[in-house]
């Protein structure tokens, strides 16, 4: 980085610290570029808000998830990079009890399970859970999930920018951005690139709002209760997922329309009363959370640069999957900076140049 005359240089300028910008980040400075990264803190930014699973399996038919077998290896090596850097520990291995909430759903695990037993098994005693939880149709596991520490992933790096100069905290405003041929500047920032990460907020960029988001609204309860095991992670239409000091994390819904991005009293009732029915412990609920998801009309990542203003680029639209994807995609955009190395064809933003060139 130079200086002079207080203006500050720099290879790329990233928008946006959540999963994606942090990884990006990562990469980044792997590669020896230079970086700043500019974020808001939102508390309800749906990094800040989301579970922290990795799932291979997915929908009511038991099926593997999109390059899941790709993703999950990338991902092991991804988080156990970025834990040695920052001295934690964020990934975790972990088994999903998926409980049959119907017949039908038993029906449709087994039915896999003499397909393809990639993933999922059959317990050796599905009475074993009895104590805790009331069921009726047993369960099948799934394994390995795993289980990202998102909350200090994300605090620690941010840490590690700030220590080193290269996180401002701030709300970043388009109207500022100055796009030229050669670089990028904003107010007192120049860069040769600008990368957005910045979730929803790319919804209404005039550079990328024409791409096809279809956000969606989710919410969790945070509950504590001392009788669990957090080895490992429950389902059974919702989740209960691990979280730290008696903690889980209890979700998610999936709202296409909402008029607000703050929790919603009938999700906290109705949630209440399934795990009042669901378990047989005690529990205590300790916060209500939400936040809005940038999904995807096609449920595929954007990622590269704009076909006309060739440094912008944008790494966005994980959805649910941020988690498993952020880092994979993280990876191919760098790759493509440094080599020129073609993006995954189903998340190369130029598979939308025709909207994107009316921006």
């Amino acid at each position: 980085m130079r200086t002079y005359f207080c203006t500050m240089y720099y290879d790329i300028l990233i928008v946006g610290q959540g999963i994606s910008g942090t990884f990006l980040s990562f990469y980044l400075q792997q590669s020896g570029l230079s970086i700043l990264v500019i974020d808001d803190a939102r508390p309800n930014a749906a990094s800040r808000a989301a579970s922290g699973v990795i799932n291979p399996i997915t929908g009511r038919r038991i099926v593997k998830t999109w390059m899941i077998e790709e993703l999950m290896v990338f991902a092991k090596k991804a988080y156990r990079e970025i834990g040695e850097e920052l001295s934690i520990e964020c990934f975790k291995e972990t088994k999903i009890i998926d409980f049959f909430s119907t017949p039908q759903m038993r029906h449709a695990f087994l039915a896999r399970y003499e397909e393809d037993q990639t993933y999922i098994q059959l317990p050796s005693n599905e009475n074993d859970q009895r104590e805790n939880f009331n069921y009726d149709f047993g369960y099948g596991e799934i394994y390995p999930g795993y289980l990202i520490n998102l909350q200090l992933l994300l605090s620690s790096f941010k840490a590690k920018l700030l220590a080193e100069g290269r996180f401002r905290e701030e709300h970043f405003t388009t109207d500022k951005l100055r796009v030229s041929d050669k670089n990028i500047q904003y107010n007192d920032i120049f860069a040769e690139k600008i990368i957005f990460c910045d979730g929803i907020e790319s919804f209404a960029n005039p550079f990328f709002k024409t791409l096809p988001f279809a956000l969606n609204k989710g919410e969790a309860l945070i509950i504590e209760t001392e009788d669990f095991s957090t080895d490992f992670l429950y389902k059974r239409g919702i989740s209960i997922v691990p979280l730290q000091n008696r903690l889980f994390w209890v979700g998610s819904s999936y709202e296409w329309e909402f008029s607000t991005d703050q929790p919603n009293i009938f999700f906290r009732e109705r949630t209440e009363l399934i795990l009042l029915d669901w378990l047989k412990v005690p529990f205590k609920i300790i916060d209500h959370v939400a936040a809005v998801r940038p999904a995807t009309l096609e449920r595929r990542p954007f990622v590269g640069f704009h076909p006309k203003y060739k440094n912008v680029g944008i790494l966005n639209g994980m959805g649910t999957k941020g988690c498993s994807l952020a880092p994979y995609f993280a990876s191919q955009l760098i790759q493509n900076v440094l080599h020129q190395t073609p993006i995954l064809r189903e998340a190369d933003i130029n598979r939308f140049e025709k909207i994107l060139n009316r921006s």
